[in-house]
């Protein structure tokens, strides 16, 4: 029989257990409810932009939320994990995340637009192991860290923190990943001594944060970094011999610092190093051999240093480097003769050195070499037979050398360069008819040599044609008309040869042209009127030996000087005096002979038009009118595909009638644009997109098609104060229109540089803010973002009260993808001018290329400048001239628009410093569009409401001198 004592035992130990279990059953009965209780905040404080991101995460059917996307729990039901990245969420996250979801491991928030105070509150999460809040952009002091003592990866890349940098972080001894890549807003701070107590650190991200003094040598002994990337900084100092003992580390990023001393050799340690890149540097003395025979070593980057010496001979050995870019420092002596020959070299840039010698031969063996940059050197000899071989290849500089002898036939007709440069040498022979095969080159300077002979007739064949620059040779024989067949021409230059012959009426068939240049050959006969259509913004045909009458449109600008040297030349009896004075009047025979052959063949002309609107109206009057019976037709003799993108008042009939030349308000890269009126009184603007050649096949044709309609549709979408709205699409076999709103005050290029519209400063900050708005909205705002790829002046369309409007986003891209869906050559979209280096260099667009390009536009709304003018230097551009003057106050002051008024200098070079921000070299170092707004907001002229007085005073300032369109 059990004793009382016994019993008692039995009782209490019973009501323990049974207390025990009922109270962890209300725990989790507890939790359970907090848990839901948080996803029903996100989902009241979230907008899911996408429309699909959440759709599983339905808490009124009753689903458990650890079956939603994105969250995992444990065997418990406790969510230990929670991944939202890159769902197009905006709003509110809620705050004390932890205290709803108190097992919390794993957080990950990046690429969304998150608002709030909630990282203060994560820092609460004392089991935390991993923190990923990447592209969110905040703007906020950082709380410490100290309490996350499990955490392994903290993320807070692309941001905008500012304060003091957290120092907290490098006592969290359990990290493995640190990432504060892109924030640039913190104060000046320096790595601590200490550093190594993150033994466990396998990457550290911490370029463009503000990081400035010394590396601590104690950064030897994190051995197990794998990832070492501190770029973009102010960073000084030798770089520590200790980074040697880092016997793990497989990226080195060192560049745009201020590093000096040389390159210690103790680095040839690094076994399993992949990836070194110190440019932009004070780096001095020469390149270690040692880091030239690591065994794994792919890409090397040293530019922009003070390096001199030779190249080391071991670099021809390696059989894994696929990237050498070493120009702009001081190297001499020759090139390793078997370099690329091991190696599958896809870049090798030895630009801007005293390297000499012959060319290396072999750079080609690897059959993956895309640019071959060598300009600016001592190079001598040939250029290698060889290079006919390089197939792959899409950028090809050898220009300021010395080299001599032909340009072999085979280079001429590589299938994908889009670049090639061979100016300022000493190279003869002919150019080889074989340059019609080059059907994706844009860009042909060979000017400065001694080439011969004929510009051959084939190069009609090289379709992609942008810019010819043939200048300075020894050319002769006429002109080959083909050229007019070369559409895409936007620069000719073939002044100092030996041209003759006469000008081929050709010329004006090349629509897009900008410069032309003929000036100092032996051409003969009279400049053909059909080139007054053109009106090119350069033109040159002096010293010549042209005769008779100068068209009158070519010389009402000005440009007299253009034709100077041609004895032959005259001038009409309706030129002003001023030009009489300059050249003499045509002799009245001449003028009679030309007057009575203008109305014999305008009589003709309109002969002709009376009988054909006859016909025509004889032969489709019956089809109209049977036409508006029979709705399934789309016209009697147009067939359109419409797709519209907002409500419309018109059809597609109307606007076709309306294409005429007299509507015509200009010409650009994607095609013509036309103003018209509709019946109901609106006003649109329709671009023709240039129509596809008859060449390409059937299949191509429908690719093409496919890929603008997705880019159109994109287009149509967008809903955005600054950007163009597009009303509808028509699309037929061949012809493709786009129906945009109306912009009267046209764009900012005419109202800057034409002198249509004088614009005070508180109007182009104005339009500044907006074009920076619109660009952040497409960066920013849409997943996945949207680059332009082709800002310019010309491209920002300003509307009745001179708010600026982004256009032409993604049309260029399609437009010059003519190559085929199997085409391997990659296309640059952009513009002479505001193309950011490592677009042209590497053909990659990133949101960071769009920054640069806004950066240039900055800088012509602030100087009044265009983007390339003689005044800043041969081969130099806008950006190169003011960031010589920003560095002082009265440079700066240089600068700026002497048409603006003083009043505002302080904001203007405020802003300036932001155009030179965008124009950075290094993308990382450019700010994103989202700083850029919050920038231009706090440098906003009327803030103070400074602008009220300003605004009445210069008021005529805003009203239109003369309507672009009315010209």
């Amino acid at each position: 029989m059990a004793s009382p004592n016994h019993l008692t035992y039995c009782l209490s130990l019973s009501l323990i257990i049974y207390l025990v279990f009922h109270s962890s059953q209300a725990m989790i009965s507890t939790t359970n409810t907090n848990q839901s209780q948080f996803f029903v905040l996100m989902i009241k404080s979230l907008s899911d932009n996408s429309g699909n991101s959440l759709s599983d995460w339905d808490i009124t059917g009753g689903k458990p939320y650890c079956n939603f996307s994105g969250v995992t729990c444990n065997n418990e039901g406790y969510v230990v994990k929670m991944d939202i990245s890159g769902r197009s969420l905006s709003g509110h996250f809620p705050a004390d995340i932890c205290s709803y979801l108190p097992e919390l491991r794993v957080i990950r928030l990046g690429r969304n637009n998150l608002q709030g105070d909630f990282l203060n509150s994560i820092t609460n999460c004392s089991v935390l192991e991993e923190l990923s809040m990447d592209h969110l952009f905040l703007s906020q002091t950082l709380p410490d860290f100290s309490r996350l003592k499990f955490l392994r990866i903290l993320d807070l890349s692309y941001n905008l923190f500012k304060g003091k940098f957290p120092m907290s972080v490098f006592n969290l001894t359990n990290l493995e990943v640190l990432n504060f890549n892109e924030n640039g807003a913190f104060n000046l701070w320096q790595l601590p001594e200490d550093i190594q107590r993150l033994t466990k650190l396998k990457s550290m991200v911490l370029t463009t944060c503000m990081v400035q003094g010394k590396i601590p040598a104690s950064i030897g002994n994190m051995t197990s970094l794998v990832d070492l990337e501190l770029s973009g900084n102010f960073l000084g100092g030798q770089i520590p011999a200790e980074i040697g003992l880092l016997k793990n580390l497989k990226q080195l990023e060192l560049y745009y610092n201020q590093f000096g001393g040389t390159i210690p050799e103790e680095l040839g340690n690094l076994t399993e190093l992949i990836d070194m890149d110190m440019s932009v540097n004070m780096l001095t003395g020469k390149i270690p051999e040692s880091i030239c025979r690591l065994p794994k070593l792919e890409v090397l980057q040293l530019y922009n240093n003070t390096l001199s010496g030779e190249i080391p001979s071991a670099i021809a050995d390696s059989k894994t480097l696929s990237m050498l870019s070493l120009y702009d420092n001081s190297l001499t002596g020759e090139v390793p003769r078997n370099l690329g020959k091991l190696s599958p070299m896809i870049v090798l840039d030895l630009s801007e050195n005293r390297l000499s010698g012959p060319l290396p031969t072999e750079v080609c063996k690897g059959g993956k070499l895309l640019y071959f940059l060598m300009l600016e050197n001592k190079f001598t000899g040939e250029i290698p037979e060889s290079y006919s071989e390089c197939q792959s290849l899409l950028r090809f500089r050898l220009s300021y050398n010395s080299l001599e002898g032909p340009i072999p036939a085979g280079l001429l007709s590589l299938p994908h360069v889009s670049i090639f440069d061979l100016g300022y040498n000493n190279l003869s022979g002919q150019i080889a008819d074989t340059i019609g095969r080059a059907r994706n080159l844009s860009e042909l300077f060979i000017q400065s040599n001694r080439i011969s002979g004929a510009l051959p007739p084939g190069i009609s064949g090289a379709i992609s044609l942008v810019k010819i620059d043939l200048s300075n040779n020894l050319l002769s024989s006429p002109i080959p008309s083909e050229i007019g067949n070369l559409k895409k021409l936007n620069l000719l230059m073939l002044q100092g040869n030996k041209l003759n012959s006469s000008i081929p009426d050709s010329l004006s068939s090349l629509k897009s042209l900008n410069v032309l240049d003929l000036s100092n050959n032996l051409l003969t006969g009279n400049i053909p009127d059909s080139l007054s259509e053109l009106l090119p913004n350069s033109i040159n045909f002096s010293n010549n030996k042209l005769s008779g009458p100068i068209p009158l449109s070519l010389i009402k600008g000005g440009l007299v000087e253009s034709f100077s040297g041609n004895p032959g030349l005259c001038v009409s009896v309706y030129a002003n005096s001023s030009d009489q004075n300059k050249f003499p009047t045509c002799p009245q025979s001449f003028t009679k002979k030309k007057l009575n052959s203008f109305w014999v063949v305008t009589v003709s002309i309109v002969i002709i038009l009376i009988g054909a609107l006859l016909f025509l109206k004889r032969r489709f009057g019956k089809e109209r009118a049977e036409v508006e019976h029979d709705e399934t037709l789309s016209s009697s003799f147009f067939s359109y595909d419409v797709k519209s993108f907002h409500r419309i008042s018109f059809d597609h009939r109307e606007v076709i009638e309306a294409m005429v030349d007299k509507n015509i308000v200009g010409h650009g890269g994607s095609g013509t644009v036309y103003k018209i009126e509709l019946s109901s009184g609106d006003v649109i603007a329709v671009k023709r997109l240039w129509s596809r050649k008859a060449k390409d096949s059937a299949e191509d044709q429908l690719f093409i098609n496919k890929e603008l309609k997705t880019e159109v549709e994109t287009l149509g979408s967008i809903r955005h104060k600054n950007i163009v709205k597009l009303y509808c699409y028509f699309s037929s076999l061949d012809c493709n229109l786009l129906v945009y709103e109306y912009m009267p005050n046209g764009n900012l290029w005419d109202a800057l540089h034409k002198g249509w519209i004088h614009l005070d400063w508180p109007t182009r900050h104005q339009i500044a803010l907006g074009i920076a708005q619109g660009l952040a909205y497409l960066h920013h705002d849409l997943m996945p973002p949207i680059i332009h790829r082709d800002i310019k002046s010309t491209n920002i369309l300003l509307d009745v009260n001179y708010q600026p409007k982004v256009a032409d986003f993604g049309i260029a891209k399609v437009l010059q993808a003519r190559g085929g869906k199997d085409s391997t050559t990659t296309v640059i979209a952009g513009t002479y001018g505001y193309l950011a280096p490592e677009y042209a260099y590497s053909s990659k667009a990133t949101t960071k290329c769009d920054v640069y390009s806004f950066g240039v536009v900055l800088m012509e709304l602030i100087t009044g400048k265009k983007p390339v003018e003689a005044e800043f230097g041969e081969n130099k551009n806008i950006i190169y001239w003011v960031s010589n003057k920003v560095d002082t106050k009265e440079g700066a002051m240089e600068v700026l628009d002497k048409r603006l008024s003083e009043s505002f200098k302080e904001e203007m070079i405020q802003v300036l410093r932001i155009a030179v921000r965008c124009t950075y070299k290094a993308p990382s170092l450019r700010p994103t569009m989202k700083e850029v707004v919050q920038l231009l907001i706090e440098a906003d002229p009327c803030r103070f409401d400074s602008c009220k007085s300003s605004k009445t005073k210069e008021s005529s300032n805003l009203t239109k001198i003369k309507s672009p369109y009315d010209l």
